[in-house]
C-alpha cells in the first residue's frame, strides 16, 4: 500500500466518523449528513478496494487511478453545492412569503382598530 492509498483510507474514514459524530450531537440534520455520507464512503470504498479504483479510472480514462478519488469527492461537493442551493431557493421563496404575510396581518389588524393613525383610514 503506498502513501497516498494509507492518506486518501485515514482521511475517507476520519471524515466518515466526523459526519456521523456531528449527526449523533445534532449539529448537522440527517436530510444534509446523507449526500456526505454517501459521498466519504464511496470514496473510502473505492480507496479499499485498489483493483475497483483502477478498473473505473482506466475506463473513463484517467491513467492516475487516486486522482480519480479526487474527481469523485469534486462531484460529491458539487451535488451537495446543488442540494443547499435549492434548499437556500426553498426558503428565501417561505420567507418572502411569510413577510407578506405578516405585512398583510399587520395592515388588516391596523384597519380594523379603531384607535389607528389618523387620515390613513
Amino acid at each position: 500500500m503506498n502513501r497516498v492509498t494509507v492518506l486518501s483510507i485515514c482521511v475517507s474514514g476520519a471524515f466518515l466518523l466526523y459526519i456521523l459524530e456531528m449527526v449523533r450531537r445534532r449539529k448537522l440534520r440527517e436530510e444534509y449528513s446523507i449526500l456526505w455520507l454517501f459521498g466519504s464512503a464511496v470514496i473510502l470504498i473505492l480507496s479499499l478496494k485498489q483493483s475497483w479504483l483502477d478498473r473505473i479510472a482506466h475506463a473513463v480514462g484517467i491513467a492516475y487511478p487516486p486522482s480519480f478519488l479526487f474527481l469523485v469527492g469534486i462531484l460529491f461537493i458539487l451535488l451537495i453545492l446543488i442540494h443547499f442551493s435549492i434548499t437556500i431557493s426553498k426558503l428565501h421563496r417561505m420567507n418572502k412569503k411569510m413577510a407578506q404575510e405578516i405585512a398583510m396581518m399587520k395592515e388588516n389588524s391596523r384597519r380594523k382598530s379603531p384607535g389607528g393613525p389618523p387620515g390613513l383610514a
